[in-house]
C-alpha cells in the first residue's frame, strides 16, 4: 500500500478539520472541568484533545474500516499491541503540547504519523495557529505545506560542533544519574530551547532553526510523525544505543540530530561524566 499526494492531502485537512472544529474553539476557553491530570501536574488531558481525537478516528474509519488505528486518549492498556506489524496504522495525538493549549500559550499542534508494515511512511504535523502544515513522505523529502497552498521544501541545519548547537534536552523524564548528567552537560551547546510541545520542536529542528533534541519518555504519537519529518529533511535519529527507532519502540531513548557525526559527538558529549 502506498500513500499519494491525494491522500496525504486529505489527511492534512483532516487534521485542520478536526483543529477548526475541536480545538481552537476550546483555546483559551477551557473551564476547570474540561483539563484532567493524567500521570502528573505538567501531563493533561483536556476536552480538545478527546473530541478531536474522536472526530479524527471516526473520519479514518470511514475511509480505511480495516486499519489500527492508534490515539494518545485512549486508556486501553492494549492499544499499542500489533503497531509493528499492522498492515496500516494511524497514530494521532490530537493536542500535542497540551500543556500549554491549556495554559493558553498558543504553542502546540495536532499529528499524525501513517504505518506500513512496521514502517513509518509519512508524518503531518499541523499548526492550528498558524494554519499550516509539516509534512514528510518516505522518499520524497518534507515541506512546509502554506495556508495559501505554497510548497516550501525544509532542510536540517548544516552540521557544527556542539558548542555552535542549539538544543533541547527533556531531562526531567530520565533516572538519575544520566539526568543530572544531561542536565549539565546540555550547557556545552550554544543555547536551548524547550517548548514543551514535540510538534514544535520536530518543525524547528527539520525547518533548520535548530540541531538537536533529546527524548527519555517515546510515546508513538509524540514521535513517529517528528522523527519522520525530520529524516527526509536530511537528519539522523537514533535511540541512545545507536540503533534505530521504530513504531514499536516505547523505550531507549530519542536523540535526535542533524547527521550521523553530530549524533555520535552530542552522544558523547551529553553523556560524558
Amino acid at each position: 500500500m502506498t500513500f499519494d499526494d491525494s491522500a496525504i492531502d486529505w489527511l492534512a485537512d483532516l487534521l485542520s478539520e478536526a483543529a477548526v472544529a475541536e480545538i481552537m474553539p476550546r483555546f483559551r476557553r477551557l473551564s476547570e472541568g474540561d483539563v484532567r491530570r493524567k500521570t502528573s501536574a505538567a501531563d493533561l488531558v483536556t476536552e480538545a484533545d478527546v473530541n478531536a481525537e474522536r472526530l479524527i478516528t471516526a473520519r479514518l474509519r470511514q475511509r480505511y474500516p480495516h486499519a489500527m488505528i492508534v490515539g494518545e486518549c485512549s486508556d486501553d492498556p492494549t492499544l499499542l499491541d500489533g503497531l509493528g506489524d499492522a498492515e496500516l496504522a494511524f497514530v494521532i495525538d490530537p493536542v500535542d503540547g497540551t500543556f500549554n493549549f491549556a495554559s493558553g500559550v498558543p504553542l502546540f499542534g495536532v499529528m499524525l504519523g501513517v504505518v506500513i508494515k512496521g514502517e513509518t511512511v509519512a508524518g503531518i504535523i499541523h499548526d492550528p495557529v498558524g494554519k499550516d502544515w509539516l509534512i514528510g513522505v518516505s522518499g520524497a523529502g518534507s515541506h512546509i505545506r502554506h495556508a495559501h497552498g505554497n510548497l516550501e521544501k525544509v532542510h536540517v541545519a548544516k552540521p557544527a560542533p556542539m558548542s555552535e548547537m542549539t538544543g533541547a534536552v527533556s531531562w526531567h523524564y530520565v533516572p538519575e544519574p544520566d539526568r543530572s548528567r544531561l542536565a549539565r552537560n546540555q550547557t556545552k551547546s550554544l543555547s536551548q530551547f524547550n517548548y514543551r510541545c514535540a510538534a514544535h520542536e520536530y518543525r524547528l529542528l527539520a525547518s533548520g532553526h535548530g540541531h538537536f533534541v533529546v527524548y527519555n519518555k517515546l510515546m508513538p504519537w509524540d514521535h513517529l510523525a517528528g522523527v519522520l519529518i525530520h529524516a527526509e529533511a536530511g537528519g539522523h535519529a537514533a535511540r541512545f544505543d545507536g540503533s534505530a527507532y521504530l513504531p514499536s519502540h516505547v523505550g531507549g531513548g530519542l536523540l535526535v540530530a542533524p547527521d550521523r557525526e553530530s549524533w555520535r559527538e552530542l552522544r558523547r558529549e551529553l553523556w560524558a561524566e
